[in-house]
Order: C-alpha cells, then structure tokens, then sequence
C-alpha cells in the first residue's frame, strides 16, 4: 500500500486522458446500500477533478442527485487505485452527442492504493466493444469532446 493523496498522480492523470474501465461506487438513492456499476466514459481534465458520462436516465445520476459521495475504482501502474470524491452533475445532457448522456463532475478528495499487501496486478483487465466499431468509435470521440467542453 502507497501513500494517501489528495488528487491524481501524474499516472493517474495520464491513464485518465483515454478511455479506461472503472467501477463506479454510489450510495443508492432508494435504498441508501453500496451500488457500483463498471463504466468506461470518464477523463480526468485535470489532477484534482473526473468527468464522466453516463445515460441521463441512469440510477448513477439519481444516486450522485441524492448523495454526492462516490468512488472510482481503476486499475493502473500495476495496482488498484480507489478515488473518493464529491460529485455533482455537469450537464443534464451532452451537447452534440447522439445519446441522451449527463456529465457528471468530480471532485477528488483522496486517492488510495487499494492491493492488498505483497502482491501486483499483472495483467490489467480489458474489454471490446461488442457493436460495430466505426460506430463505437464515432460515438466515443463524439462523447470525449463533449465532456472536454461540458
């Protein structure tokens, strides 16, 4: 286990420049129990902030409106990071994408190496896309840019 910080290290911050898949943690809005959801829109603009686009119909969003508290759980540098912060939602809606997507904002209070001690992720987790690719990439450029300007 590293040092607890209070915004992203510059790896992190690299890592955060492309497209990367993440666990989402939320309090959810009916309940109040633990709700994670694996997600893969998010950019980090800078070292202290996280944007990230989900459906506007999402329980992701109800849950951020009802309970700011949230985590990112991201694999990187051989380690699991975990992110805590305050989020609040950007735009209800992304300007110049096809989809009806909110922007979601974070605000990064802490930083913690989550991997239990004495071991290294060795392989980090990846994923496809399991629709038409030009389309998936269309849609994701379109989604990036309009986070960048949200």
């Amino acid at each position: 286990m590293g040092e607890t910080l209070q915004q992203l290290n510059d790896h992190l911050f690299t890592a955060f420049q492309k497209e990367s898949l993440v666990l989402l943690g939320t309090i959810d809005s009916e309940n109040g129990s633990p709700s994670v959801g694996a997600i893969s829109w998010i950019i980090a603009p800078d070292h202290t902030h996280m944007r990230f686009a989900v459906d506007n119909r999402s329980r992701i969003v109800a849950n951020v409106k009802k309970n700011e508290y949230v985590t990112v759980t991201t694999f990187a540098n051989n380690t699991v990071f975990t992110i805590y912060g305050r989020a609040q939602v950007l735009v209800d809606e992304l300007a110049e994408v096809p989809l009806k997507l909110a922007c979601v904002q974070i605000n990064v209070e802490t930083v913690r190496d989550a991997m239990f001690y004495g071991s290294r992720i060795s392989v980090e987790p990846e994923y496809e896309k399991t629709y038409d690719k030009r389309a998936a990439e269309k849609l994701d450029g379109q989604v990036f840019a309009a986070m960048k300007k949200a």
